[in-house]
Parts: C-alpha cells; structure tokens; sequence
C-alpha cells in the first residue's frame, strides 16, 4: 500500500473522530416557573444567553446550544416530572430549578444520573448539605449570607429579638432556620416565627399578621414568595403596622419584584415605605452596562432583576465548561443505569433515563471554570459556592430606594462597596460596622425601640419572696397589689417611668414562716415559670448566668456581725493610752534630752552648776517637768534653747494624743471581740449564723471553703440576737454573715454587737428577667433615671431610716493603743536635733581648748627662761593633754575661761612693748 491511500485513511479516520467528539447539537436544560416574578427574567435572559454563546466562535468550536426549558407551573409535583423529562432529552446540565422545593428532590436525581444541576434562584441554605452534593450547584448566593448580613443589621440597631414571617415551604423554613443561628451567635434570638402558607389568600395573611402584631418584637423579618409578598404588606398597610414603631426587615425578593417593573406605581411604593431591603451585589461593569442596554432594547416591558443576570451567566458558565470538556477530548455519552431497568411491571418508563457517563468530569469543568460575567467574578469556592457574597442594603423612602450601606463576609457592614475592600484589610466586628441614616416607617429617623410591651392580654407574672423577716424590705399586706415594702416601691416608681403601659400582677413565691431560696426564685424565672422576679434579690456571677438583671438598685454585700462586750475601767487604765514600749522609750528620751540640754547649759547657766548630787537632780527634775511645761530652769545658751524647743513641740504632741486617747477610754463605750474579720473567722473552728435563703450559704462553702457542718440557718432578727448572745460555746454562734442591707436593719436595734472586719463582697440588688429581656434594659435606665433624681433615696429613706443608736454601733469605738510606730518620726527629728547640738557645742569646745592650751605652753616657756641655768633642766614645760584635764576645761565656766584667756593676752602684749630686744621695740635716750 502506497504513502498516499495511507495518508487519506488518516485523515479520514480523525474526521471520524472530531465529528465524534464534536456534536452538532449539545443540549441542556432549564427548569423555573415561566409566568412568575424570577422565571419572566431568568426566560428572557436564557434566551439571550444561548443566542451570544451561539453567535460566538470561541466557544463550543461550532457546536449549536440548544437549551431545553420546562415550566414548573408552581408545582412541586409538576416541577419534578419536568425534570424527568428534561433528563430523558440526555441533557449534559440543567439550569434550575428555581423552586427550593423542587431543587430538593431533583438533586437526588442529577446525583443518581450523574448531570450537573446549576441554579440559579434556588437560596434555601440546607440545599448547600452533603445530602444533595456534589452534582447540585448554586450559581446565586445562599440565604445563608443573607441572614447573617440580616443579623448583622439587628446587632447594629442594638435589637435583641425579631418576629420572622415566612413561607411555610422549604425555602422560608430554611432561611428561618439559617436566621435563628445567625442571631443566636450575636446573643438575640427569633421571639415568634409566622409561617404563611404557599398561596395563602388575604384573610389567612391578616390573621397571621393579627397573631405577630400581638408580639412584643417590632422588628419583622419578612422572607417570602416574590410573587404573594406584597400582599402582606398591604395587609400589614391596613392593620396599621407600617407606622412609627415598626421595623420591617424584607430579603432580597422584594427588590426583585421591583426590579422586574420599568417604574413601580405609586400603589406599590405607599405600602413598603420605610422598609429595609436586601439585594445581592452586582459590582458595576461596561459588561453589565452593556447587557443591561441590549436588554431594554430586546426585552421591551420586561424588567430585569438580579436573577436574571445570574441566569444569563450560568448559560455562559456551563457552555464554558462544556468547551472545555470537549476540548479536552471528552465524548458527551449516556449510558442505561441499572438501577433504573423496570423490573417491577410499572408503567413508569425509567428505563429511559439514561447516566451521563462523563457527569464527573463535566461537573469538575464547571467548578474549575472561572470568567468575568455580567454579575462579576464567577468562580466557585472551595464550599461549592460562588465566591464574594455581597449584598445591598435599601431603604424605601418616597418613590424611589436610597442605598444605606453594603453587607459582605469580607467587611461586614459598610458604606464602601464590597469590590473595593477586597484586597485590603478590614476589621469586620460590630464596633466598625457603618451604615447611612434610614427613614423609617412614619417618616422618622430615630432609630426605632425595637419592641412594646405585648399586646396580647397578657400579663407579667412577677415573683416576690414571700419573707418571714425584715419585711420592711418586702412582705405581704392587704393593699390591691398583695405586697408591700422597699423593693415594691422601686419597681413601681421604675415602671411608673416607662414610656408604655406594663400590666402587671405579684404572685408570692414562699409560705411565709421562712424566707424563701431565692435561687430557686431565680430559676423559676429562668424556666418562664414567672415573667420577672421583683424583690431582695442579690445579683451574683451564677444567677448572671441564667437571667438578666436591671441596674441594681442598691447596694449589697456580705459582711459579718459578731458580739461584742464592755470593758471594765480598773486603777491602771491611765496607762492604757500608750503600749509599755511607748512609755520606756519616752522615759529614755525625757532623760536624754535632759542630759543633753544640761551638758549644753552647764559652762554658761549657773542654774545648772553644782555639786554632782545637785546637778543629777536637776537633769530628772529639768526632764520630767517639761512634760508639763512646768522646768523653772531657764536656758540661756543658744543650742540648748534650740533642743528645749524641738523637744517641746515632741511634748505638745505626745500629751495631746494621750489626751485624746484617755479621754476617747473613759468616754466612749468600749467594744472587744474575738473575731476581726474574715481571716480570723475562717481560721476559728466556731460556728457561724446565716439567714435562711441567703446566698451567703453557698458563698461561704464554695468561695471561703468553710465546712458546712459549721454553718447555722437562722431565721429572724431575733434568732441573730439569741444566737449571739449564747456564744459557741452555749450552742449559739461566733458570728452571723449576711448582707449589709439586713444586717443595717439589725443593728439598728440592737446595740451589743458589730460589724467587724471589711465587706467582703460587692454586689448589689437587682430585679430579674428572662435572657435577653428587653424591659431589663428599659428598667435600668429607669432605676438610674430615679437615682439621678433623689427619689431613690426617698424611697430608702422611708422604709430604711436608721436610728442613733445603728450609727453609733457603725463606729470604731476601740481605739487602738498608741505605739512607737505612730511617733517614730518624732522622736527622730528629736534625737537628729540632739546630735547635732552636741556636735557643734564639741567642735566649740575643742576650739577653745586648743587655744587655751596653747597659751598655757608659752606661758611654761617664759617661766622657764627666768629660771637659773641648773634649774632650767629640772623644770620642764607642762602640757594639758590629758583626758582629765580636757574633763577640768569642760567643766569652768565659760566665763572664767574666757577671762583667763583675755587676761594672758594683754600680758602678753605688754611683755612684748617693755622688751628691748624684741622687734620694734624702744629704748629710751640717756
């Protein structure tokens, strides 16, 4: 066989193969709802879609599009036949559906066929579960991100609970479901949800909205049907609740229905005003810009909302993806599935729905493929869902939508667009969230409360301790409310502020012969047994945890009383005003300074001269009597005064304090006690009192570790004082702990004991609700509000008013012995003042001794020079340098000293003026 027949069967053999792997025709499906608010958009732009890929060479090399669409009539039931059927035409994917319904049970039967089902409208977020992956794809946002931008939005107005109303189909359960766990992160949470059913008329619309109306929330998250959800607002228009109050949340259905009119009439708009609106972000593009004018031009009375450009872009995903399969050499084959042979003598054919055996590869292209569309950036994540989710945040005023902000998971609320924060990096928390002003429903920009109290004939159920003593604080009576005292009183006047009615009833919570466990009151609260729980009730860490308290509305903590008895005055209680430490060391210092100002005046005031037996009385007698600045001795030498003076003051202050303190013994009662505070009770073995239902109780044994075998349950005022009064060690107690609010009322009449010791916890006492209740947050600021204004105080001082006798047991009354440590510094400054006398009258003292003895010496010469020549060597010149003749010196006064010394230097001087042979001396002429 020759080069050339060799040659023609090779070509001829890869004609047969591209004309094999290249089909005329490649067909894929479409399924939605033709005569509905998304399917008139999604049809429209499927058509336009399937005539650019066909127009375009670069794609599908030729290859003709042929998308298959089929109505779903609204129908579930319908919806999955047609899907059926699509895949009997062997379809390669299909678009759709656009129904959540209808996309749950299809998914099983792309994954069971192996056919890439892509949808374009379907957002109910469990569709994004394993259960229906991998051949179920989403090529429009999940609600999943809708609901967490909707959180975010409640979060930013500071609301806690929403009301949701909802379709009652898979597609409103989902998202319902995806908002109540987008709330619960943030701490607030769905109070009513209201499920319309599909297709609901006018009346059963205005009795749910009857039924949410009667909610506390005020905040409406709507997520319904495009096509029935106007007619909830015209429901809502008439029941009166668009007005100022009302906040309506509505998905992104609601900006697809007015998208899909050229101009919304003015019967539309009148019923969404003040409406809050979410629409998905498409970033503006020429690509979009010139989409959307060919679809003015081409689509004449048919609006175009955000569906339709997903749907336009998913007809260009898939024919991409096909390319790319073609290309890559993959043939488009069906095969008969196994599963699926009829067997069972049915008259349902599904033998005829053959597996598209390049399925896998097929859906691996479409989630690989990545292009700029007319929605932006499509490429899929590694979640199966498109990348960038973003969302619009409208507001509805007037005739037209103002933009408040944008939502995405990359910058949470902004007011910049998404696409231009992408690639920087942004602090996403609650705290840099911004949004524009809104105008809200009734025209107005104040933000909203966000609830009123229900309207529903119900009425709070408020739990009181049902007390058994100190019922000042609170006990029952016969007045129309049941109860009465110091708490009643602040939760009136707190509610009395509020700007809407509550109606209200007290339920008792105890029998009344003992004080209730106020721990179980809290719980009932906790589990909605009672509304709120109004009373003496303290605010601690694991009640905190269960219900919400108001702003405390007095203060609270443990403290401990303990009994105290009277000292008795003996002969010796003068001493009592200064430890025996104090006295010797003032004792020493009257001698010192004694000494001191003696050696000082001693050479100069004869006042301090004497025989030795003298001058000893007179240091004691001169020390002592300064006490009482009574010495008779005067002080003539500059540094002595100066000492005296120092001194003095030292005195001053000496006898004051013991003034004081003496007087503070004999006058004032005189309290003692064994225990001085929490260390000291924990450290006893002695039992300890608490008040029954008191969370002293448990305070004591988990937090101090006291044994629980030493702790007492008392019941009254009366029981503290018997209990006390016994002592340990005649079966009473060393000590009661309770709260400072009990404890002020107790002491008030009863003057024989004390609080020792510090207050060991802060707290204070509060009202409780339910979690995140928002009439705790209201009452807060009434309860501040009444602090502000003085009428708290009024209210304790009415019920509250100690007595004289509870001010004085609040005193110190045992005053603390004076010891070394509270006068250190003055005897410092004295014993400074001391030593430096001394010093400069021993530098004085050397001075002149030095010239005394210096003159002496000479003295010794001259007399030596008179002297025979034989006695001159026997005679030898005297120096004093002894310490006793240094003694001598110090002791002449210093006036005789001093004479002395003038004396031998006028000698001198004259010696000097009669000698001849001295230098400038004179001789007188013969």
């Amino acid at each position: 066989m020759g080069f050339v027949p060799l040659l023609l069967i090779s070509l001829l053999s890869t004609l047969v193969i591209s004309s094999m792997a290249q089909p005329r025709t490649i067909k894929i499906g479409a399924l939605f709802t033709y005569n509905s608010t998304i399917g008139r958009s999604a049809k429209a732009a499927i058509e336009m879609a399937m005539a650019d890929v066909n127009a375009d060479p670069r794609v599908l090399n030729g290859s003709h599009l042929d998308v298959i669409m089929q109505d779903t009539n609204c129908s579930g039931f319908l919806g999955t036949i047609e899907a059926l059927q699509l895949m009997e035409n062997e379809v390669v994917a299909i678009l759709g559906p656009q129904s959540s319904e209808i996309a749950h049970i299809v998914a099983n039967v792309a994954n069971e066929l192996n056919v890439p089902l892509l949808s374009f409208a379907a957002t109910d977020p469990t569709l994004s579960s394993l259960q229906y992956r991998p051949f179920f794809l989403r090529t429009t946002q999940s609600d999943q991100f809708q609901m967490t931008a909707i959180a975010d939005i409640v979060s930013y107005f500071g609301w806690r609970e929403v009301v949701s109303i909802f379709t009652d189909n898979d597609y409103g359960r989902g998202g319902t479901v995806s908002l109540g766990d987008a709330l619960n992160g943030k701490r607030m949470k769905i109070t009513y949800k209201a499920a319309i059913p599909p297709g609901a008329n006018q009346d059963k619309i205005n009795d749910a909205l009857v039924q949410v109306n009667l909610m506390e929330s005020r905040v409406y998250v709507v997520h319904v049907n495009p096509d029935s959800g106007l007619e909830i607002f015209r429901a809502a228009k008439n029941l009166g609740m668009m007005g100022n109050g009302y906040v309506w949340i509505v998905t992104d259905w609601l900006a697809a229905v007015l998208d899909s009119y050229l101009q919304p009439g003015s019967e539309i708009m009148d019923v969404i005003q003040g409406v809050l609106v979410l629409r998905q972000h498409v970033a503006d593009s020429n690509l979009k810009r010139s989409f959307v004018s060919r679809w003015n031009k081409v689509n004449a009375g048919i609006g175009l909302n955000i569906y339709g450009l997903y749907a336009y872009d998913s007809v260009w995903l898939t024919a991409y993806a096909i390319d790319r399969f073609l290309r890559e050499g993959d043939n488009i084959a069906f095969s008969s599935d196994s599963k699926l042979n009829n067997s069972t003598g049915s008259a349902i054919n599904l033998s005829s729905l053959r597996q598209f055996d390049g399925g896998e590869k097929m859906l691996k292209q479409i989630l690989n493929t990545k292009f700029v569309g007319v929605t932006g950036d499509v490429q899929f994540g590694q979640d199966q869902n498109l990348i960038h989710p973003a969302y619009e945040i409208l507001n509805i005023a007037g005739t037209g939508l103002r933009q408040i902000g944008f939502w995405s998971n990359h910058s949470g609320l902004s007011t910049a667009a998404p696409e231009k924060v992408y690639n920087k990096t942004v602090n996403s928390s609650n705290a840099n969230h911004q949004l524009y002003s809104v105008i809200w429903p009734g025209q107005i920009t104040d933000t909203p409360r966000g609830w009123v109290f229900p309207n529903n004939g119900k009425i709070l159920k408020i739990g009181v301790p049902y007390r058994a003593s100190y019922k000042e604080f609170l006990t029952k009576d016969n007045s129309p409310d049941g109860v009465q005292g110091y708490c009643i009183d602040v939760f009136k006047a707190a509610i009395n502020l509020l700007p809407y009615p509550v109606p209200y009833k007290f339920i008792l919570f105890g029998d009344g012969k003992e004080n209730p466990n106020y721990n179980e009151l809290v719980q009932n609260v906790a589990n909605n047994v009672f509304s709120a729980a109004v009373g003496d009730i303290a605010i601690t860490t694991n009640r905190t945890r269960i219900v919400d308290f108001t702003q405390p509305y007095t203060e609270s903590g443990l403290v401990i009383v303990a009994p105290v008895k009277e000292r008795d005055s003996n002969a010796w209680a003068f001493l009592k005003p200064f430890t025996v430490e104090m006295w010797g060391i003032m004792g020493l210092f009257f001698l010192f300074v004694g000494a001191v100002v003696w050696i000082l005046e001693h050479r100069t005031n004869t006042e301090f001269r004497g025989p030795p037996r003298q001058q000893l009385i007179t240091i004691c007698w001169f020390s002592f009597s300064t006490m009482f600045f009574a010495h008779r001795e005067n002080t003539v030498s500059t540094l002595g005064r100066f000492v005296l003076l120092v001194w003095l003051f030292v005195v001053l202050i000496l006898t004051q304090s013991y003034t004081a303190s003496l007087t503070s013994m004999l006058t004032v009662q005189q309290l003692s006690t064994g225990i001085q505070g929490l260390d000291s009770l924990r450290s006893i073995p002695d039992p300890i009192g608490y008040q029954v239902g008191s969370f002293a109780r448990n305070y004591l044994i988990e937090e101090l570790d006291i044994p629980e075998s030493r702790l007492v349950q008392l019941d009254t005022p009366e029981d503290y004082a018997r209990m006390l009064d016994l002592g340990p060690k005649n079966g009473g107690v060393a000590a009661v702990v309770d709260e400072l609010p009990y404890i002020e009322s107790f002491l008030s009449n009863n003057c024989k004991f004390q609080i020792v010791g510090q207050e060991f916890t802060k707290s204070g006492w509060g009202f409780a609700f339910p979690r995140d209740s928002p009439l705790a947050m209201d009452l807060s600021t009434a309860i501040l509000t009444l602090s502000e204004n003085g009428d708290l105080q009024r209210i304790h001082d009415k019920w509250l008013t100690r007595t004289s006798c509870d001010t004085q047991g609040e005193t110190e009354i045992d005053s603390n012995r004076l010891s070394i440590g509270s006068f250190s510094g003055l005897f410092l400054i004295c014993g400074v003042a001391c030593i430096i006398a001394l010093l400069i009258f021993a530098l004085r003292i050397l001075c002149q001794y030095s010239k005394y003895s210096s003159q002496v010496v000479e003295e010794n010469v001259e007399e030596n020079v008179q002297l025979p020549v034989m006695e001159r060597s026997v005679r030898r010149p005297t120096r004093l340098t002894s310490i006793k003749d240094l003694l001598s010196f110090v002791d002449k006064k210093e006036e005789d000293i001093k004479s002395v010394m003038k004396r031998k230097s006028s000698d001198k001087d004259k010696s000097h003026r009669t000698d001849p042979c001295s230098e400038g001396g004179s001789v007188s002429p013969t």
